[in-house]
């Protein structure tokens, strides 16, 4: 499938403007990047502790933003004109979801960086912190689809916010109904896991079956995603 990288730059650039007159919408990415800087203060270093704050900020960021773009489009009855344009699909949700991947990138990166997390392998975590805002976004674009307006995405994605930033207190529910255990396959909680390995010396050899699930859940999501989008195209 093509990508017109012109078409993709429009998209963006559009994109960039409304987000930036949205202010309920634009505040909330400093709200990771507080926290972060607030945890550095108090000298937080537990693995656990860091990873709420990213995971914070890939459900903040990648899914809620982009969920409230889509369903800004929706709501102004413009994602239609986009999808009968000559744009392809992957043009429009390329464009749509490249703010959203830059602004995710350089919040987990001020919120590591500002709650002092560093990490034993750098390139290993980068693999998985791509990987996760990708699974994100295609997530927030998903529930864009499913929203009529921007109001009703702020509510709709509220349960992906508390469940994926405090996804590490799963394992507390995992232990007490062992029926659960298929909740430690979600991505957030395998980046968890996969970082406590880095930290203990792992390579990407030893966090391949981690990587693995997390790609699992990007294709899945891309997926579902592209085959929500092409039925709304025909609605």
């Amino acid at each position: 499938m093509m990508i017109s990288l012109k078409r993709v730059n429009a998209i963006f650039q559009k994109d960039f403007k409304d987000f930036s007159r949205n202010y309920a919408v634009s505040t909330v990415i400093f709200i990771p990047i507080l926290l972060g800087a607030f945890y550095g203060r108090m000298g937080v270093v537990s693995i656990e502790s860091h990873y709420m704050l990213i995971n914070m900020s890939f459900s903040m960021v990648a899914a809620f933003v982009q969920c409230c773009l889509i369903a800004e489009e929706k709501e102004k009855n413009t994602l239609r004109g986009l999808m009968l344009s000559p744009a392809t699909t992957a043009d429009i949700l390329g464009g749509k979801s490249l703010l959203t991947f830059i602004m995710t990138m350089v919040v987990v990166f001020f919120t590591a960086f500002l709650a002092e997390y560093k990490p034993a392998n750098i390139a290993v975590i980068a693999v998985a912190v791509v990987l996760s805002s990708v699974f994100y976004i295609a997530l927030g674009t998903l529930l864009g689809l499913y929203s009529k307006s921007v109001l009703e995405a702020s509510v709709i994605v509220m349960p992906v916010i508390i469940v994926f930033s405090l996804g590490g207190f799963v394992t507390l529910v995992v232990e007490k109904y062992p029926i659960l255990q298929a909740a430690t396959y979600l991505p957030n909680l395998q980046l968890i896991e996969l970082a406590t390995m880095v930290e203990a010396g792992a390579g990407f050899a030893d966090v391949f079956v981690e990587l693995a699930i997390i790609l699992g859940w990007v294709i899945a999501a891309i997926m579902l995603t592209v085959v929500i989008y092409r039925k709304r195209m025909v609605d």
